[in-house]
């Protein structure tokens, strides 16, 4: 947790406090891309919480939508829906769900779970804009296991196709799956050449590392000729030593009384 600032312990406390109101989330994935998202609102996307459907906005969509507790704890953050809203997640009459929904969450520009589904929503949408001559960037942030999805490589050859330089894919590359590690279900190296074969801009940087997020975001925001990949390593868990690279903390189903105390004893140690 040391390597974690004010602003991400805050965030990562909501994102725990959701999982323990509802009984249940994907407490890994969520921690692996709480920066990348924060950096995101903080920093890159022109964007309004008052005007969630400004025509002129930057669009964000989260592909791997199983990740949603980090979204929704940046975006009750920005104020686009009141706190109040996360102490009610999934439940009944809840806007709150465990993936994310379009029309119904101020903020949400894709209905997202399905893995593979956000790409070509993202690259129909960067398409459009840049056929009606507008200036705002598309971004997604999907999973490494998404990766194994055939839309994914089929969207990228048509970004590649279109030169669609509004377009910065992200990678959240905590090379964890749902099962195991991501080199043991399906192997994606060398993933760097992969993407460089089709002629995208890429990027590898730390995924939890502030300055480097805001550094390659910057520049892919202002890039011309060509859609980007942004290559995070990160890791699964982050911030939570009991939780780091391990699957079994992908998903929680049940909140046991012993996985509970951990939490949040993690978090009285770390506040004094």
């Amino acid at each position: 947790m040391k390597s974690l600032d004010k602003k991400s312990i805050y965030l990562r406390e909501k994102i725990v406090n959701m999982i323990l109101d509802s009984g249940s989330g994907h407490f890994g994935p969520s921690m692996s891309i709480v920066e990348i998202i924060r950096v995101l609102y903080d920093e890159i996307l022109k964007h309004k919480p008052k005007k969630p459907n400004w025509v002129n906005r930057d669009k964000f969509i989260l592909s791997k939508g199983h990740g949603c507790l980090a979204l929704y704890a940046v975006l009750s953050d920005k104020g686009y829906f009141s706190e109040k809203h996360l102490k009610n997640i999934c439940k009944p009459k809840s806007i709150l769900g465990g993936h994310p929904e379009f029309g119904k969450v101020p903020g949400i520009e894709a209905s997202t779970g399905a893995l593979g589904h956000g790409l070509p929503i993202a690259v129909g949408l960067a398409i459009a804009a840049k056929k009606n001559k507008n200036k705002n960037k598309i971004f997604v942030l999907m999973g490494d296991g998404e990766l194994n999805e055939g839309t994914v490589w089929e969207s990228c050859l048509i970004a590649n196709k279109y030169k669609l330089s509004n377009l910065s894919i992200i990678i959240d590359y905590n090379k964890m799956q749902s099962y195991g590690n991501v080199k043991n279900i399906l192997d994606l190296e060398p993933l760097n050449k992969k993407f460089s074969s089709l002629n995208f801009k890429v990027y590898n940087i730390n995924g939890h590392n502030i300055v480097q997020l805001k550094k390659i975001l910057k520049k892919t925001y202002s890039e011309k000729t060509s859609p980007s990949i942004i290559i995070c390593n990160t890791i699964k868990g982050k911030g939570f030593y009991f939780a780091e690279n391990k699957a079994s903390w992908h998903y929680i189903s049940k909140i046991s009384d012993e996985k509970k105390t951990l939490i949040k004893s993690f978090f009285n140690r770390y506040e004094k």
